[in-house]
Protein backbone atom coordinates (compact mmCIF):
# COMPACT_ATOMS: atom_id res chain seq x y z
CA UNK A 1 0.00 0.00 0.00
CA UNK A 2 1.26 3.48 -0.94
CA UNK A 3 -0.28 6.73 0.23
CA UNK A 4 0.51 10.43 0.63
CA UNK A 5 0.74 11.72 4.16
CA UNK A 6 -2.13 14.03 5.07
CA UNK A 7 -2.11 13.81 8.87
CA UNK A 8 1.28 12.57 10.14
CA UNK A 9 -0.03 11.54 13.57
CA UNK A 10 -2.81 9.36 12.15
CA UNK A 11 -1.16 8.26 8.91
CA UNK A 12 2.21 7.29 10.37
CA UNK A 13 2.39 7.29 14.17
CA UNK A 14 -0.95 5.62 14.89
CA UNK A 15 -0.92 3.37 11.81
CA UNK A 16 2.54 2.01 12.66
CA UNK A 17 1.17 0.46 15.86
CA UNK A 18 -0.45 -2.25 13.73
CA UNK A 19 1.61 -2.24 10.49
CA UNK A 20 5.19 -1.00 9.92
CA UNK A 21 5.19 2.26 7.96
CA UNK A 22 8.10 3.23 5.73
CA UNK A 23 8.15 7.02 5.31
CA UNK A 24 9.77 8.39 2.16
CA UNK A 25 10.78 11.99 2.89
CA UNK A 26 11.05 13.63 -0.55
CA UNK A 27 10.62 16.89 -2.47
CA UNK A 28 9.71 17.76 -6.04
CA UNK A 29 13.11 19.38 -6.74
CA UNK A 30 15.05 16.30 -5.55
CA UNK A 31 16.45 14.26 -8.45
CA UNK A 32 17.47 11.16 -6.44
CA UNK A 33 13.98 11.13 -4.88
CA UNK A 34 12.52 10.61 -8.33
CA UNK A 35 14.80 7.60 -8.80
CA UNK A 36 14.12 6.01 -5.41
CA UNK A 37 10.38 6.74 -5.22
CA UNK A 38 9.17 4.41 -7.99
CA UNK A 39 11.35 1.56 -6.67
CA UNK A 40 9.89 1.95 -3.18
CA UNK A 41 6.37 2.06 -4.62
CA UNK A 42 7.02 -1.12 -6.65
CA UNK A 43 8.29 -2.99 -3.58
CA UNK A 44 5.42 -1.70 -1.43
CA UNK A 45 2.97 -3.10 -3.95
CA UNK A 46 4.67 -6.50 -3.62
CA UNK A 47 4.76 -6.44 0.20
CA UNK A 48 1.42 -8.23 0.73
CA UNK A 49 0.52 -5.76 3.46
CA UNK A 50 3.58 -6.57 5.60
CA UNK A 51 4.49 -2.86 5.48
CA UNK A 52 3.09 0.33 4.00
CA UNK A 53 4.77 3.22 2.21
CA UNK A 54 3.95 6.80 3.21
CA UNK A 55 5.12 9.61 0.92
CA UNK A 56 5.90 12.82 2.79
CA UNK A 57 6.67 16.05 0.90
CA UNK A 58 9.24 17.89 3.03
CA UNK A 59 8.28 21.22 1.41
CA UNK A 60 4.74 20.79 2.67
CA UNK A 61 5.50 19.23 6.05
CA UNK A 62 8.43 21.40 7.11
CA UNK A 63 7.59 20.94 10.80
CA UNK A 64 7.74 17.13 10.53
CA UNK A 65 10.97 17.32 8.53
CA UNK A 66 12.49 19.52 11.22
CA UNK A 67 11.23 17.26 14.02
CA UNK A 68 12.96 14.25 12.46
CA UNK A 69 16.13 16.16 11.60
CA UNK A 70 15.80 15.75 7.82
CA UNK A 71 18.86 17.45 6.29
CA UNK A 72 19.36 15.40 3.14
CA UNK A 73 16.79 13.68 0.93
CA UNK A 74 15.71 11.15 -0.01
CA UNK A 75 15.55 10.06 3.60
CA UNK A 76 13.62 6.88 4.42
CA UNK A 77 12.60 6.07 7.98
CA UNK A 78 10.90 2.93 9.23
CA UNK A 79 8.27 3.56 11.90
CA UNK A 80 7.21 0.72 14.19
CA UNK A 81 4.86 1.28 17.14
CA UNK A 82 5.11 5.03 16.67
CA UNK A 83 8.92 5.23 16.77
CA UNK A 84 11.73 5.30 14.22
CA UNK A 85 13.19 1.80 14.11
CA UNK A 86 15.88 2.48 11.50
CA UNK A 87 16.55 4.59 8.41
CA UNK A 88 18.75 5.26 5.40
CA UNK A 89 19.65 8.30 3.30
CA UNK A 90 20.12 8.35 -0.45
CA UNK A 91 18.81 6.35 -3.41
CA UNK A 92 19.71 2.70 -2.83
CA UNK A 93 19.63 0.40 -5.87
CA UNK A 94 16.78 -2.11 -5.87
CA UNK A 95 18.83 -5.20 -4.82
CA UNK A 96 20.29 -3.34 -1.82
CA UNK A 97 16.88 -1.96 -0.97
CA UNK A 98 15.39 -5.46 -0.97
CA UNK A 99 18.13 -6.65 1.39
CA UNK A 100 17.52 -3.66 3.67
CA UNK A 101 13.80 -4.35 3.80
CA UNK A 102 14.30 -8.07 4.42
CA UNK A 103 16.62 -7.30 7.32
CA UNK A 104 14.63 -4.51 8.93
CA UNK A 105 10.89 -4.93 8.32
CA UNK A 106 9.57 -6.64 11.47
CA UNK A 107 7.34 -9.66 11.25
CA UNK A 108 3.58 -9.20 11.32
CA UNK A 109 3.71 -11.72 14.15
CA UNK A 110 6.01 -9.51 16.27
CA UNK A 111 3.34 -8.94 18.92
CA UNK A 112 2.78 -12.70 19.21
CA UNK A 113 6.52 -13.16 19.75
CA UNK A 114 6.46 -10.41 22.38
CA UNK A 115 3.58 -12.18 24.11
CA UNK A 116 5.53 -15.44 24.02
CA UNK A 117 8.52 -13.69 25.62
CA UNK A 118 6.23 -12.39 28.36
CA UNK A 119 4.94 -15.92 28.93
CA UNK A 120 8.53 -17.15 29.21
CA UNK A 121 9.40 -14.43 31.71
CA UNK A 122 6.44 -15.45 33.88
CA UNK A 123 7.22 -19.17 33.66
CA UNK A 124 4.27 -20.04 31.40
CA UNK A 125 6.31 -22.25 29.08
CA UNK A 126 3.38 -24.26 27.68
CA UNK A 127 1.60 -21.10 26.57
CA UNK A 128 4.82 -19.72 25.07
CA UNK A 129 5.50 -22.94 23.18
CA UNK A 130 1.99 -23.08 21.74
CA UNK A 131 2.17 -19.46 20.59
CA UNK A 132 5.65 -19.81 19.07
CA UNK A 133 4.76 -23.06 17.32
CA UNK A 134 1.91 -21.23 15.61
CA UNK A 135 4.15 -18.37 14.53
CA UNK A 136 6.82 -20.73 13.13
CA UNK A 137 4.17 -22.71 11.24
CA UNK A 138 2.73 -19.54 9.72
CA UNK A 139 6.08 -17.85 9.09
CA UNK A 140 8.94 -20.38 8.87
CA UNK A 141 11.46 -17.62 8.18
CA UNK A 142 10.84 -15.91 11.53
CA UNK A 143 14.25 -16.48 13.13
CA UNK A 144 13.38 -14.79 16.40
CA UNK A 145 10.41 -17.11 16.95
CA UNK A 146 12.45 -20.14 15.90
CA UNK A 147 15.26 -19.31 18.33
CA UNK A 148 12.79 -18.83 21.18
CA UNK A 149 11.02 -22.09 20.37
CA UNK A 150 14.36 -23.91 20.18
CA UNK A 151 15.19 -22.55 23.61
CA UNK A 152 12.05 -24.20 24.96
CA UNK A 153 12.82 -27.51 23.25
CA UNK A 154 16.56 -27.81 23.88
CA UNK A 155 16.12 -30.10 26.91
CA UNK A 156 13.29 -32.21 25.52
CA UNK A 157 13.90 -32.45 21.76
CA UNK A 158 17.47 -31.60 20.79
CA UNK A 159 17.01 -32.68 17.16
CA UNK A 160 14.07 -30.30 16.69
CA UNK A 161 15.90 -27.50 18.51
CA UNK A 162 18.94 -27.91 16.26
CA UNK A 163 16.77 -27.94 13.14
CA UNK A 164 15.07 -24.70 14.17
CA UNK A 165 18.35 -22.78 14.51
CA UNK A 166 20.52 -24.50 11.91
CA UNK A 167 20.52 -21.59 9.44
CA UNK A 168 20.58 -18.67 11.89
CA UNK A 169 23.91 -16.99 11.21
CA UNK A 170 25.84 -13.92 12.38
CA UNK A 171 23.76 -11.46 10.35
CA UNK A 172 20.73 -12.25 12.53
CA UNK A 173 19.90 -10.58 15.84
CA UNK A 174 19.06 -14.08 17.11
CA UNK A 175 22.53 -15.45 16.35
CA UNK A 176 23.92 -15.50 19.90
CA UNK A 177 20.89 -17.35 21.23
CA UNK A 178 20.92 -19.76 18.28
CA UNK A 179 24.64 -20.41 18.66
CA UNK A 180 24.22 -21.19 22.36
CA UNK A 181 21.37 -23.59 21.58
CA UNK A 182 23.47 -25.37 18.96
CA UNK A 183 26.27 -25.90 21.49
CA UNK A 184 23.99 -26.99 24.31
CA UNK A 185 21.85 -29.31 22.17
CA UNK A 186 24.95 -30.99 20.77
CA UNK A 187 26.35 -31.51 24.28
CA UNK A 188 23.07 -32.88 25.58
CA UNK A 189 23.01 -35.42 22.74
CA UNK A 190 26.53 -36.71 23.43
CA UNK A 191 26.84 -40.36 24.39
CA UNK A 192 30.53 -40.94 23.70
CA UNK A 193 33.42 -38.74 24.84
CA UNK A 194 37.10 -38.70 23.89
CA UNK A 195 39.57 -40.54 26.09
CA UNK A 196 41.55 -38.44 28.55
CA UNK A 197 42.07 -37.63 32.21
CA UNK A 198 39.29 -35.02 32.10
CA UNK A 199 36.72 -37.39 30.65
CA UNK A 200 34.90 -38.28 33.88
CA UNK A 201 34.77 -34.68 35.12
CA UNK A 202 33.57 -33.48 31.71
CA UNK A 203 30.85 -36.18 31.68
CA UNK A 204 29.79 -35.15 35.19
CA UNK A 205 29.49 -31.52 34.06
CA UNK A 206 27.31 -32.58 31.12
CA UNK A 207 25.13 -34.58 33.54
CA UNK A 208 24.67 -31.45 35.65
CA UNK A 209 23.78 -29.54 32.50
CA UNK A 210 21.15 -32.16 31.60
CA UNK A 211 19.67 -31.64 35.08
CA UNK A 212 19.71 -27.87 34.41
CA UNK A 213 21.93 -27.39 37.45
CA UNK A 214 23.80 -24.56 35.80
CA UNK A 215 26.04 -23.52 38.68
CA UNK A 216 27.29 -27.08 39.19
CA UNK A 217 27.72 -27.55 35.44
CA UNK A 218 29.79 -24.38 35.18
CA UNK A 219 31.94 -25.42 38.13
CA UNK A 220 32.61 -28.74 36.39
CA UNK A 221 33.44 -27.21 33.02
CA UNK A 222 35.68 -24.57 34.61
CA UNK A 223 37.51 -27.30 36.49
CA UNK A 224 38.18 -29.07 33.18
CA UNK A 225 39.43 -25.80 31.64
CA UNK A 226 41.97 -25.48 34.45
CA UNK A 227 43.30 -29.01 34.08
CA UNK A 228 42.88 -29.81 30.38
CA UNK A 229 41.83 -26.67 28.51
CA UNK A 230 41.54 -28.26 25.06
CA UNK A 231 39.79 -31.49 26.00
CA UNK A 232 37.01 -32.29 23.50
CA UNK A 233 38.19 -29.56 21.14
CA UNK A 234 37.95 -26.81 23.78
CA UNK A 235 34.49 -28.12 24.67
CA UNK A 236 34.40 -26.79 28.23
CA UNK A 237 35.09 -23.21 27.15
CA UNK A 238 32.38 -23.43 24.49
CA UNK A 239 29.97 -24.97 27.00
CA UNK A 240 30.51 -22.16 29.51
CA UNK A 241 29.97 -19.46 26.89
CA UNK A 242 26.80 -21.22 25.70
CA UNK A 243 25.42 -21.39 29.25
CA UNK A 244 26.14 -17.69 29.79
CA UNK A 245 24.38 -16.77 26.54
CA UNK A 246 21.47 -19.10 27.26
CA UNK A 247 20.90 -17.65 30.73
CA UNK A 248 21.68 -14.05 29.81
CA UNK A 249 24.33 -11.70 31.11
CA UNK A 250 22.17 -10.45 33.96
CA UNK A 251 21.33 -13.89 35.34
CA UNK A 252 22.76 -14.40 38.81
CA UNK A 253 24.59 -17.60 37.80
CA UNK A 254 26.23 -15.85 34.84
CA UNK A 255 27.33 -12.98 37.03
CA UNK A 256 28.63 -15.36 39.67
CA UNK A 257 30.79 -17.46 37.32
CA UNK A 258 31.90 -15.04 34.60
CA UNK A 259 34.99 -13.89 36.50
CA UNK A 260 35.96 -17.39 37.58
CA UNK A 261 35.64 -18.53 33.95
CA UNK A 262 37.91 -15.71 32.76
CA UNK A 263 40.50 -16.48 35.43
CA UNK A 264 40.53 -20.14 34.38
CA UNK A 265 41.23 -19.14 30.78
CA UNK A 266 44.00 -16.68 31.47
Amino acid sequence: MVFDVVDFQKDVIERSSTTPVLVDFWAEWCGPCKILGPVLEKLAAQANGNWQLAKLDTERFTDVAARYNIRNIPNVKLFVDGKVETEFVGALPEPMLKQWLEKNIPSKFRKDVQRAEAFLDSGKTAEAQQLLSGVVAAEPGNKEARALLARLLVYTDQARALDLVKDIQEDSSSFESADAIRTLASLLQRNELPAGEARDRYAAAIAKLRAQEYAAALEGFIDVIRSDRYYDDDGSRRACIAIFKFLGEEHEVTRQYRREFSRALY
